[in-house]
């Protein structure tokens, strides 16, 4: 089925906050995407934009060497998912990332996400990805 328009805008809106924000890992435009009342389901991150801001800070420190990579995404409605590979250190296989916003007014109000190891042996041939 093909997207709405205001699918397609959420779709762009998420997809520019992921690599302007969480792919360099800096909220200095956090708050374009961000509403005022942003809600963080994510247990490693406290609630709200100065949570984000927090958890970024973090992850920098932590890993300085992340490269983020979105391979698909999916808009229905308010929400768009984000499928995403993230490496924490070059050389490894990293995560299987699927992150959920929630958009609000052309603004981000909420944040899901599920992460996964990516297994160095797999009982298929098939990619996570």
């Amino acid at each position: 089925m093909a997207r709405t328009e205001q699918e397609e805008a959420n779709a762009r809106m998420a997809v520019e906050f992921y690599n302007r924000v969480l792919v360099p890992l800096d909220f200095t435009h956090a708050m374009e995407y961000l509403s005022p009342d942003y809600r963080q389901h994510d247990p490693l991150a406290t609630d709200g934009p100065e949570g984000l801001r927090t958890f970024l800070v973090q992850a920098r420190k932590e890993s300085p060497n992340v490269e983020t990579s979105i391979k698909r995404v999916f808009a229905e409605g308010d929400h768009v998912i984000l499928h995403v590979n993230v490496i924490l250190e070059p050389g490894t296989k990293g995560l299987a990332v699927v992150d959920i916003f929630r958009i609000e007014n052309g603004k981000i109000a909420e944040h899901w996400d599920v992460i996964q190891p990516i297994p160095e042996h797999s009982l298929n041939n098939n990619s996570m990805f």
